[in-house]
Parts: C-alpha cells; structure tokens; sequence
C-alpha cells in the first residue's frame, strides 16, 4: 500500500504565477535595494501644485514680456501671452547698455565662466588639504577661512576697488574675475565633501602604489570630488551671472557691461514700460535656463551619488 505524504502548508509548493504576483507586490510594499514606493493621490497633488508654483514667475515674465506696458498694468493682469514678445526682445537686443545685449551676454558668460571654473579648481585642492592632510595650524587657518563668510561683501568694496585701480585693473573685466577666484563657501563646501566621501584608506593604497600628490588629486579625489563640483559650479555660475553690485562699481557700463549692469538702463526714462524689462529678464535669464537644461541631469546625479557615497 503507498502512503501518499501529507502535504506541509508552510513547505507547499506555489505556482510560478502565483510566485511572480507574490514577489511584484512584496517589491511595491517593501522599501529597500530596489524597492519602489507609489505616490498616493496627496503626494501627486502636493507636487503637481508645487511644480506649478515654481513656473508661474517664469511663464508670467513670458506673458508680460509678449505685451505691451500699458496692458501689463492692466487690471484684470493678462494671462495669456501676446504678440510682442520678439519685438520687445529685439528692443532690448539693440538699446540694453551702450553696446547692446550681445556683448553684456558675452561679458556675463566669460566672467561666470571663468569664476566657476577658478572657484571649483581651488576649491577643491584647499578642500582636499584641511580634509586629508595633515599640517601645522590646520585648524586655526580653517577657521579664519571660515570666519570671512560673516564678513559682508559691502565692506570690502571700496578696499577692493582701491586695489583694482592699483594693479591698473580700473574698467576691467579682470575687476570682476580676480577677487572672485575663489570664495570661503567653496573652501568649506568641498572640505566638508571630502571629509565624509574620500576614504583615507583609499589614498594610502594610492600612496603604497607609488603615487605623487598630483597623480592621488587627479586620479582619487578629482572621482570623487566630481559631484560636488558640479554642484559648486553652478551654485557659482549663477551667483557670479546675477552679480549687480560688484560690476556696476567695478566697470563703465558703457564700454564693459554684464547682464545684469546691461539691464538696468532699460528703466530708466520719463515712464517705465514694464514689457521692456520684462523681456530683458527673460533674455538674461536663458542662459541660466539653458545650462542647467544641458547640465541638470549630471548635477542632479551628482548629488544622488555624493548622498549615496556620504
């Protein structure tokens, strides 16, 4: 006689669909490595609303700039665009500053472009030597570092254009590159990087290896460095391309201007036609919409994978 083994309900054998199903939804409920979580209707609402807020100044800078002055202060305000906007953006093109929009757009990428990159390069190398090296006085020169951040930059103005005109640097776009070089913030953003995402074990090994101080920051801390620098780069970028104090003191808006000194004197007049400025602030603030359109997908994985190494 066979004896037909009882049947285990905890050892029972599942189907291969029922096993698929059972996994799937284990997968969607159970956070973890590779887990996925769904966005309940509150979620999808809270950022539906909040992407919106966010481009209403941008799509109504559009609007007012694609209309005429007189029915930008219009009330009810208009919500649809108009048909001004390329004559508007022509206007600004030929009359922001003395030599129109073209050269304050080259002027602005070439200052914010230089100062970014100076920034970032020193930045990282002073940030590499307090996180990971060791030397006497590290501590005090740190904080003296840090300390210039609570000095305010209108301090230092008239100093800093003293010394300007001193190295013949007076109207100069050299003004505005030189002081920049490199900033306290970026000294102290990368240490505080570097500190936590560079092992130390990592440049030992590199060491025992054979290699010189310039082979370890170029082939170890330059990797791993590399999210926080495209992060550091563009905060930079777009502190340097929105600067107003500093360049409307530092250089003749006539003959050096940037951006921002360029659209200053579209208000300037017995009236002030709002769809004019608006216009010129769209225009300076494309290349800051186009950068980050170009660079926004390294950036923003460049701070998912410094968290992930932190």
């Amino acid at each position: 006689m066979t004896t037909v083994p009882a049947t285990d309900p905890a050892t029972a054998t599942i189907p291969a669909t029922a096993q698929r199903g059972t996994t799937r939804r284990s997968r969607l409920r159970t956070p973890g490595a590779g887990g996925q979580h769904r966005a309940g209707p509150f979620a999808l609402a809270t950022l539906i609303l909040a992407a919106l807020a966010s481009l209403f100044p941008l799509y109504w800078t559009l609007v007012a700039a694609s209309t005429d002055s007189h029915r930008v202060v219009s009330t009810p305000p208009p919500l649809v665009p108009g048909s001004n906007l390329f004559h508007n953006i022509g206007y600004v093109w030929d009359n922001a500053g003395a030599q129109g929009m073209g050269v304050a757009l080259l002027n602005s990428t070439l200052v914010a472009g230089t100062v970014a990159l100076t920034t970032v390069a020193f930045s990282v190398l002073a940030g590499f030597a307090f996180a990971k090296l060791r030397f006497r006085g590290r501590g005090a020169l740190f904080a003296l570092v840090v300390a210039t951040m609570a000095v305010p930059a209108q301090v230092s103005v008239v100093p800093l254009f003293i010394l300007m005109r001193h190295l013949g640097l007076g109207n100069n776009l050299g003004a505005l590159i030189l002081p920049s070089l490199v900033t306290a913030f970026g000294v102290f953003f990368m240490r505080q990087y570097l500190t936590q995402a560079l092992p130390t074990e990592l440049l030992e090994a590199a060491r025992v290896d054979g290699a010189n101080s310039l082979r370890v920051v170029w082939h170890v801390v330059l990797p791993v460095a590399r999210p926080a620098m495209a992060v550091l780069g563009m905060l930079v970028f777009v502190q340097s391309w929105n600067d107003f104090l500093w360049p409307i003191i530092a250089t003749n808006g006539a003959t050096n201007p940037t951006v921002q000194v360029a659209l200053a004197g579209l208000g300037t007049g017995w009236s002030t036609d709002w769809s004019v400025i608006t216009a010129g602030a769209l225009v300076g603030t494309a290349p800051l919409l186009l950068v980050f359109a170009v660079f926004g997908r390294q950036i923003v994985g460049g701070i998912t994978q410094g968290a992930l190494k932190g």
